[in-house]
């Protein structure tokens, strides 16, 4: 497995070996032992969360208010999408910084999200799979959005293709505008967490 540090401070992207034969392949997307190395923490899985998607899908960016927060370890099982880290904690050294990476079934890379970042990603094949292990488990009054097409963020999402989204992901507010509002994450609130075993 090999692990590497991400634009986003404390987002990480971890590819495993690949082993194949005549019959395919196996892989190993997460595996503790590597993830505790790289990061310092243990990843806690309180759900398990798999999503379907068609071509030009853009969902996100999405995060969920602190506490209770959630961190999330992603990959795509099926198909190929540029999955997006946003670092919207405030007080960060990387505030308003992001990661893009390009995951499919093929490499089986997975990327981590620690505690307070957004993530969003626009599937580049119908029928793309992604799967998340995420440390607490889902409460729709905790889950919040950012524009995912927000200017000042300049995402490179595909130019070919017209992004298919949600009615809640297209009236959520710009990172400046989520900032004003109050609803960000503060840096130093993700810091203990990140720190303290529970992933």
């Amino acid at each position: 497995m090999h692990a590497s540090k991400l634009e986003v401070a404390g987002g990480f992207a971890f590819t495993p070996e690949i082993h194949r034969d005549e019959r395919g392949f196996f892989a190993s997307p997460m595996q503790e032992a590597a993830f505790t190395a790289a990061t310092g923490t243990r990843f806690t899985v309180a759900q398990t969360n798999h999503s379907v998607s068609a071509r030009g899908v853009l969902r996100g960016i999405h995060f969920t208010v602190l506490p209770p927060g959630q961190a999330k370890y992603v990959y795509c099982a099926h198909g190929r999408a540029l999955d997006v880290m946003v670092d919207i904690r405030v007080g960060s050294p990387t505030f308003g910084q992001w990661s893009a990476l390009e995951l499919d079934a093929e490499s089986c890379r997975a990327v981590y999200f620690p505690d307070g970042v957004g993530h969003a990603f626009m599937a580049l094949e119908d029928d793309t799979v992604m799967s998340y292990l995420v440390s607490t488990s889902y409460q729709a009054e905790l889950e919040k959005a950012i524009d995912a097409l927000d200017p000042q963020l300049g995402i490179p999402w595909p130019s070919d293709v017209v992004p298919t989204r949600s009615a809640r992901d297209r009236a959520a507010p710009r990172l400046a505008e989520a900032e004003a509002l109050g609803i960000l994450p503060r840096y130093v609130d993700c810091l203990p967490r990140q720190s303290s075993g529970e992933g």
